[in-house]
């Protein structure tokens, strides 16, 4: 299940500011902000940080359940 930007009802800077405050993980920052707002598949952002597609899905899973309790 893929939620765009728009789901969330907030601003692309509003959800980059929750990003910024709740993942503290930098590598995490980065790879929600490709799926979120540049759209990136598992695919490409498993081969762009070198991982599998499992550990993305797991990463942007947990950061996106991170962000909904905080919203």
């Amino acid at each position: 299940m893929r939620k765009s930007t728009e789901a969330y009802n907030l601003s692309r800077s509003e959800l980059q500011y929750l990003i910024d405050q709740w993942i503290f993980n930098e590598r995490d920052r980065l790879i929600l902000a490709d799926r979120l707002f540049r759209s990136a598949t598992y695919e490409q952002l498993a081969e762009k940080y070198d991982m599998s597609d499992r550990q993305i899905k797991n990463i942007v899973y947990k950061a996106i359940d991170r962000l909904e309790r905080h919203m």
